[in-house]
């Protein structure tokens, strides 16, 4: 019988695609817990993405890339979060600011393309840094308080970013800055320098492998070409499905644990396993609908993102619907799960015990649960009334 997270593979391209990142996946479900337990970063994971062409997925073909769809990208994070959730969701800002970058053209042609080229031949990865203690989450608009000063051929950038997913990998990254002289605020692209430290912070109950510490820029240079416009088209923030995509594959990796052990455990009270028991069924049964509910709406979403590209500005409320579902009902699943393995999946050797800290992380990634609601309250109230 075939497995339902297989469900959404459309061809033999994907499938290709989805086995070779299932091997990975499975390398790296062995690698989690070490990693999880230390907080360390896993380099070696990202060594092997590197090797097999993961990292340039989302690359246009004329630089070569792989140029995959929206709905391509939701299947392959998935899978890979599968395996371990930290890789999946650190991997997926690379290559969905890679697919945001190619979908806007937000960025100078040139600039872009020399960053393509050095994803495909050096594996460059790439993460924006916009976050701060004082001004929250860059979503809520809070104005950085990181400056750009001019300078001889550029710009000097000091502040200090948290949440710097990737920080410990990356020779180059975006970051966000007020620039004072002219009262408004900019990107830059800034490279490792002796300017540039970091501070590993990142001690978190969930996702401990991603790498999120701190980043301190003080007088870090920037060229006067790395200033980058933000201009573009809008593409509706489509590329943050790897968020939700993410959570997805947490849940199913645990949803199948569940269900493995419910085949499988017969107490001595108990002549069948433990699945047999209308009570086990019935979370069973919840833990599905959960799960099938969540994920309609997100492969759906990301279809239309990718076949309605006109419309894709119209398309937020969709795309935060699927990231508030997946993530809210993810958590159920996983919480579901544990009931039915029971005391045993508190250990720290139970799989279940890192996916129930993992998955909770999505509440707390953009958009916010909060900022769904009032973009859908808002898109409700501004329908055209019945005639």
């Amino acid at each position: 019988m075939k497995r339902f997270i297989d469900s959404p593979i459309r061809g033999d391209e994907e499938r290709c695609r989805v086995e070779l990142v299932e091997r990975l996946a499975a390398r790296f479900s062995e690698r989690a817990p070490r990693h999880d337990r230390e907080g360390s970063f896993p380099f070696d994971n990202f060594a092997d993405l590197r090797e097999n062409g993961y990292l340039k997925l989302t690359v246009p073909r004329a630089y070569g890339g792989d140029e995959i769809t929206l709905y391509e990208f939701v299947l392959l994070q998935e899978r890979l979060a599968y395996g371990d959730g930290s890789t999946a969701l650190a991997v997926g800002w690379h290559l969905g600011q890679i697919m945001h970058l190619r979908t806007t053209g937000k960025w100078p042609a040139e600039t872009f393309e020399a960053l393509c080229r050095s994803v495909v031949k050096d594996g460059t990865m790439i993460n924006t840094f916009a976050s701060e203690a004082s001004s929250g989450s860059p979503s809520r608009g809070g104005r950085p308080e990181t400056t750009a000063v001019a300078a001889d051929g550029g710009w000097r950038i000091t502040g200090r970013k948290t949440f710097s997913t990737l920080s410990p990998i990356l020779n180059r990254f975006v970051v966000s800055a007020y620039i004072p002289d002219e009262d408004c605020t900019a990107d830059f692209l800034v490279h490792r320098s002796d300017r540039v430290s970091i501070i590993e912070t990142w001690d978190t109950i969930g996702m401990r492998a991603t790498g999120s510490h701190d980043v301190v820029l003080d007088g870090a240079f920037a060229s006067a070409d790395s200033r980058l416009t933000g201009k573009g088209t809008d593409d509706g923030g489509g590329w943050l499905l790897h968020i939700p995509a993410c959570y997805m594959g947490i849940a199913l990796a645990a949803r199948d644990y569940a269900l493995a052990f419910a085949r499988s455990y017969k107490p001595n009270s108990l002549d069948k396993p433990i699945a047999s028991l209308p009570a086990v069924q019935q979370m069973i049964g919840e833990m599905e609908i959960e799960l099938r509910t969540a994920r309609t709406l997100l492969y759906a979403a990301a279809d239309s993102w990718d076949k309605e590209p006109s419309e894709r500005t119209a398309m937020r409320p969709e795309l935060g619907l699927a990231k508030y579902s997946v993530t809210n009902n993810s958590i159920r699943v996983v919480d579901l799960a544990m009931r039915i393995v029971g005391g045993t999946s508190l250990s720290r050797a139970n799989p279940l015990e890192r996916y129930y800290r993992d998955v909770r992380a999505g509440l707390h990634n953009p958009p916010m649960d909060s900022s769904v609601l009032q973009m859908l309250a808002a898109s409700a109230i501004g329908e055209a009334a019945p005639s």
